[in-house]
């Protein structure tokens, strides 16, 4: 279903109302949402809708998944989050898991940002090319 310009608009500047000292309120995302469902203006499904996965990916903006084939090193997780930190700021949520799928190596997952250097990932590269 297409989204008018309108609906974007404003689903835009409600996910920028919803934050409060830089990150996502929960307090400000119920008032936001209990205030369109009292409103109910026009196209108001539509704009939930919108603003709901404006703001999934908010928050996937500031959540890292770490990914690697066996457990980590606690200094080596800490390397991986300390680069993590400065690059997409404070904030920023990690989650460790044990994938045995990728062999060796690490993948890491930040929004849409994805480096993997997997054992797994370098052989269908290399799959790919012969």
């Amino acid at each position: 279903m297409k989204i008018s310009k309108d609906i974007r608009r404003l689903s835009r500047t409600l996910v920028r109302a919803s934050y409060v000292n830089g990150a996502l309120d929960r307090e400000k995302i119920n008032a936001v949402v209990q205030s369109i469902i009292a409103e109910k203006p026009r196209s108001y499904i539509q704009l939930l809708e919108s603003y709901q996965r404006l703001l999934r990916l908010e928050i996937e903006k500031h959540r890292a998944i770490i990914e690697s084939a066996a457990e980590m090193e606690p200094e080596a997780g800490r390397k991986i989050v300390d680069g993590l930190v400065h690059k997409y700021g404070a904030g920023l949520t990690t989650e460790f898991v044990v994938n045995p799928a990728l062999l060796g190596g690490v993948r890491v997952r930040v929004g849409s940002d994805v480096w993997d250097s997997s054992v797994r990932n370098r052989l269908e590269r290399l799959q790919q090319k012969l």
